[in-house]
């Protein structure tokens, strides 16, 4: 094993943190993109209230957290992000004490601190499987109230190539198994957005927004 797998714990970490995460960013940074997420995000965060603060798991550069601001002009993001070379795109917008650049699995969230909303957009989907578990358990533990998921659904768990690599594209019910895990979680919405769609740019992705309702 190379010394860049040697710092994570899985190859799906390495894979992202080196050149093909290098590729997908600049595939990826394209402001032209944000128009699409706000589109999606003011969908499903329509039934949230009082999001000051949000958390975004595997960032990239920033275009989430870009929409984010203009929906909500007041809000204090945060990222976590593997890629070195995200994180300096994602320095232009954001203040370095709000940037985690560490493997979402290395991350744990910071003594006394929780978020409105923690968000995970097309990363839940690369991860390793066997330790979604982990992952799940903190997108949870940072959430004060709201969680959103956007991935690729799936009813049973399935794995895709992925511009020519096998196993680095899984597809399954993310939120099913979450709230499986933790019944504190409670489904408030829900949708879907479709890649033909033709005022924006989607990639059939399934998102479903959460609320931590403790019994």
């Amino acid at each position: 094993m190379s010394d860049a797998k040697e710092q994570f714990k899985t190859e799906e970490e390495a894979f992202w943190a080196g050149d093909f995460g290098n590729d997908y960013i600049q595939r990826n940074k394209d402001d032209a993109l944000i128009p699409g997420k706000i589109s999606l995000l003011a969908s499903a965060l329509q039934t949230t209230r009082n999001v000051s603060t949000c958390i975004e798991f595997g960032s990239n550069v920033g275009l989430n957290l870009k929409a984010m601001k203009i929906l909500f002009p007041q809000i204090e993001p945060h990222a976590i992000e593997i890629n070195t070379n995200a994180v300096k795109e994602l320095s232009k917008i954001l203040p370095a004490e709000r940037i985690f650049n560490t493997s979402i699995l290395d991350w744990s969230t910071p003594s006394g601190m929780t978020w409105d909303l923690s968000m995970i957009n097309g990363v839940l989907i690369h991860i390793n499987p066997d330790v979604l578990p982990t992952v799940y358990d903190k997108l949870v533990s940072a959430t004060n109230r709201y969680l959103l998921i956007n991935e690729y659904y799936n009813p049973t768990p399935v794995a895709i190539d992925y511009r020519g690599h096998s196993d680095k594209l899984y597809k399954r019910d993310f939120a099913g198994e979450i709230m499986d895990r933790h019944p504190d979680m409670k489904l408030l919405d829900y949708g879907f957005k479709y890649h033909r769609e033709t005022n924006f740019i989607f990639g059939d992705g399934t998102w479903f927004l959460l609320e931590k309702r403790p019994d």
